[in-house]
């Protein structure tokens, strides 16, 4: 290369970084300007200028352009500190593009044709201002890897083994309901695996079920399958319940198939077909041949083993009882011992759950959750799809006789005086698993809101008094003992997401009290006396925001426990992104959009709901341990964006085909909704990590004790496919055990981990095939506890899809 093509070539390199710089800066400029005009922050434009004045210089082959970025970069560092502090993952982000750029400017090749220019300029403060400013911003990276997020509590949750823990409150060699018992603690007295030795865990078995989220792509799984399923151990078999409603009985030593039960779905068209439903089974019941005994241990070992793939007619005697929820409204009662239908339960083994629902839209109604089997009934709820129409189905609880199948008693949210016999359309439902106190005779009931959720201007005065509650039943009758409403008036659906949660509880005055612990989606935890229904921990009323559309009112207060996991309130600096630009976009449409922080409105123009959709706390619900009086949760902190659509513009949109990613429509109502994630253009969330946590709450104290990161973000969202502590949000629940340790499996990044209850210090945790988007549960057989996880995946999360069932146990020593 001959001097002219030298001088050529290193003159290209200042005008292609000067033009990249330029055209770097006018769209921080442009898009600066328009964040300070919705009222954001001014640097953006500040340094938006900055950087276009600086490629000027570049294109002209200044050796200040290098002084100037430096000046920019340390000027950059200054603000990011001030408005995110030394925590890196909210710190970094801000820098590392500029930093990296600032170091690439440091090359010889790209300084030497600069130099010249110097000499001649006779400036050398350029080179020593960059490099000055770019190593400030790296130690700056580094040392924030040391700084511990503000969110972060480090503390202890001291041992109260004096309170002895009632049977109804623990599973114990078996798990013999949805939630460990029907109180619904999550909570085991096995201590085998304790914190000593939880680092020996080892598989088992695994099995996989045939039976996989996604299989049957079209009609069933159109909406994206799931695999939430917490299986049961009773009667010395497992049993598990797959996506598409399918019933395994597996043994708890070795997981071979005893037998298999298949529901058959209808096809697409007939009058219960799950059509556009996302396939979900959470859980069976169980039916001991007398009343089952809290510690589960009731049963006799299965008759030889089956592989029962039909419908055929059962035995007549069907002593235990299997009671399965399907995904196209059936509930159908199975020989615990054989896997044949009990012929002798309603119609040739079955009930029709959507028999009075119609009309019914495919997939419109059906029970996700385990019904509970309590004084010889069997009580079922059922999910309602949301934002579908005005006249969707109703809501309504059943009791029906756990032998015969004949309904005894049924609730309606929206007629709970039982004045009119047919059940209430729109009526607020029960899709959460229920709770039951047999000694008391009461049943809790997490009742969701009324339909359409995002608007509520037709609701009638029933929907307004039970929607969004924790009602409480006398189990024989079906009669209202008392509620409390949780959510005023909500348009946000916002109803308790998870089952309730019977403890003891010391207070300071009143000694032990039987409570109710109900987690919700906005992350409080009311905490009540289960008997009388009167506040444990105190609530407040506060004044929520106003100014919802036209024909909807806004509740003037919403309640607030003293004890919650609610996030700080979000502002312009908790906005989030990889690069500065994403940041920028993020900045902007969070000032764009409404937001006054909890409960604002839905609006035209777009509200942000923070807690958003996912809730801090949904399904999986939470474990307490009721020797010790702690909680174990893992919260989710995502933003949510709701727009409601004039009609009219809906319906152009629909015909438009816009698709699953158009509004909800909300048949009959004004205004249909657009419901999603607060997302950049890069599809991650907009507002800064943490997203999701683990964490411990000292009941006696009525405090957070301890909240550290969950999960990495090693499998989603894919930009940041590493194994990085990013607190990914989780699916499914915790459970705890008596050994101190508690196991969780819903983070988005496919590992059941072990938690130190007392101090949330994770000791152990295990890659899985498939996402634990699921409860794990824990049982005894052969003298050896087992961990019990399984892993399909969740088609809302992503998460990877499978069809595993593995059991975990401690490695034998030498």
């Amino acid at each position: 290369m001959n001097d002219t093509d030298q001088r050529l070539a290193s003159r290209v390199l200042p005008v292609c970084i000067g033009l990249v710089l330029l055209l770097a800066g006018l769209a921080l400029l442009a898009g600066g300007i328009k964040l300070v005009m919705v009222g954001g922050s001014a640097y953006y434009a500040s340094a938006g200028a900055a950087f276009a004045l600086d490629g000027v210089l570049f294109i002209a082959a200044r050796s200040s352009a290098l002084g100037l970025y430096g000046l920019i970069l340390m000027a950059s560092a200054v603000w990011s500190v001030y408005e995110a502090g030394f925590f890196g993952w909210a710190l970094v982000p801000r820098l590392a593009l500029w930093a990296v750029i600032g170091a690439i400017l440091l090359l010889p090749w790209i300084r030497r044709p600069l130099a010249a220019r110097r000499r001649r300029a006779g400036n050398g403060l350029a080179t020593p201002t960059l490099a000055v400013a770019v190593l400030a911003v790296f130690g700056l990276a580094v040392g924030s890897q040391f700084t511990p997020d503000p969110g972060r509590l480090t503390g202890r949750i001291p041992a109260h083994r004096d309170h002895p823990v009632k049977p109804a409150y623990a599973a114990g060699a078996d798990w013999p309901s949805y939630g460990g018992t029907d109180a619904g603690t999550h909570y085991s007295r096995l201590d085998q695996i304790n914190t000593k030795n939880v680092g020996r865990l080892k598989v088992a078995w695994k099995i996989r079920t045939g039976d996989r989220p996604g299989d049957r792509p079209g009609a069933h799984d159109a909406a994206g399958g799931s695999d939430e399923n917490t299986p049961l151990k009773v009667n010395h078999t497992l049993y598990v319940c797959t996506p598409h409603s399918k019933l395994l009985a597996l043994d708890p030593e070795t997981g071979r198939i005893r037998w298999r039960y298949n529901t058959q779905f209808s096809p697409q068209g007939a009058k219960n077909s799950p059509g556009r439903a996302r396939m979900t089974c959470r859980g069976v019941a169980y039916q001991a041949a007398s009343e089952p005994k809290q510690d589960g241990a009731a049963g006799v070992k299965p008759v030889a083993d089956r592989n029962n793939t039909q419908n055929a007619p059962a035995a007549q005697a069907c002593p235990r009882r299997i009671f399965l929820p399907t995904a196209d409204a059936r509930l159908i009662a199975i020989n615990a011992d054989t896997g044949q239908r009990c012929a002798n339960f309603g119609h040739d083994g079955q009930i029709d759950l959507a028999r009075h629902q119609r009309p019914l839209k495919p997939g419109g109604y059906y029970s996700t959750s385990p019904p509970v089997v309590a004084d010889g009934l069997v009580i079922v709820g059922g999910r309602v799809i949301d934002n579908s129409a005005t006249d969707e189905p109703a809501g309504v609880v059943r009791a029906y006789d756990a032998r015969t199948g004949k309904q005894v008693w049924r609730w309606d949210a929206g007629n709970p005086t039982g004045a009119n016999p047919h059940d209430t359309r729109n009526a607020p439902n029960v899709g959460a698993p229920m709770s039951v106190d047999l000694k008391r005779g009461l049943l809790y009931l997490p009742v969701g809101n009324a339909r359409p959720g995002q608007f509520g201007g037709q609701r009638s005065a029933a929907d307004k008094k039970y929607s969004a509650s924790l009602v409480a039943l006398h189990v024989k009758t079906g009669q209202v003992a008392w509620h409390r409403q949780l959510t005023h008036h909500d348009l946000w659906n916002l109803g308790p997401p998870a089952q309730p949660v019977l403890t003891d509880m010391a207070t300071r005055h009143h000694g032990m009290q039987p409570v109710v612990i109900q987690p919700t989606k906005q992350g409080q935890l009311y905490v009540f006396n289960r008997v009388t229904g009167k506040p444990v921990v105190p609530i407040h009323e506060r004044p929520a925001p106003q100014g919802a559309v036209a024909g909807v009112h806004t509740a003037p207060t919403q309640p607030h426990s003293a004890l919650s996991l609610v996030p700080r309130r979000l502002t312009g600096a908790d906005m989030w992104g990889v690069t500065p630009f994403d940041q920028l976009a993020c900045r902007i449409r969070f000032h764009a959009l409404r937001y006054d922080g909890p409960f604002t409105p839905p609006s035209r123009r777009g509200s942000i709901s923070y807690p958003g959709n996912p809730g801090v706390m949904n399904w999986g619900g939470v474990a307490v341990d009721p020797a010790d009086q702690s909680l174990f949760v893992a919260p989710t902190y995502l933003a949510s964006v709701r727009r409601l659509v004039p009609r009219e513009q809906a319906k152009r949109k629909e015909k438009a085909g816009s698709g699953n990613g158009g509004p909800q429509p909300n048949t009959g109502a004004p205004y249909a909704v657009k419901t999603g994630p607060f997302i950049s253009p890069l599809g991650l969330p907009c507002q800064a990590p943490s997203w999701g946590d683990v964490a411990g709450i000292d009941l006696q104290k009525r405090r957070i004790a301890w909240r550290h990161a969950s999960g990495a973000a090693r499998d989603r969202p894919r930009i940041l496919s590493l194994p990085l502590p990013v607190d990914v949000p989780a699916l499914g629940g915790p459970i705890a055990t008596a050994g101190g340790v508690a196991f969780e499996t819903g983070a988005l990044d496919d590992y059941v981990r072990a938690y130190a209850m007392a101090t949330g210090r994770q000791l152990w945790r295990a890659r899985l095939p498939a996402g634990g988007d699921a409860t794990p549960m824990t049982y005894e057989a052969g003298g050896r506890q087992y961990l019990l996880v399984t892993a399909g995946g969740h088609g809302t999360s992503g998460t990877t899809a499978g069809d595993y069932v593995i059991a975990y146990r401690l490695a034998t020593k030498g």
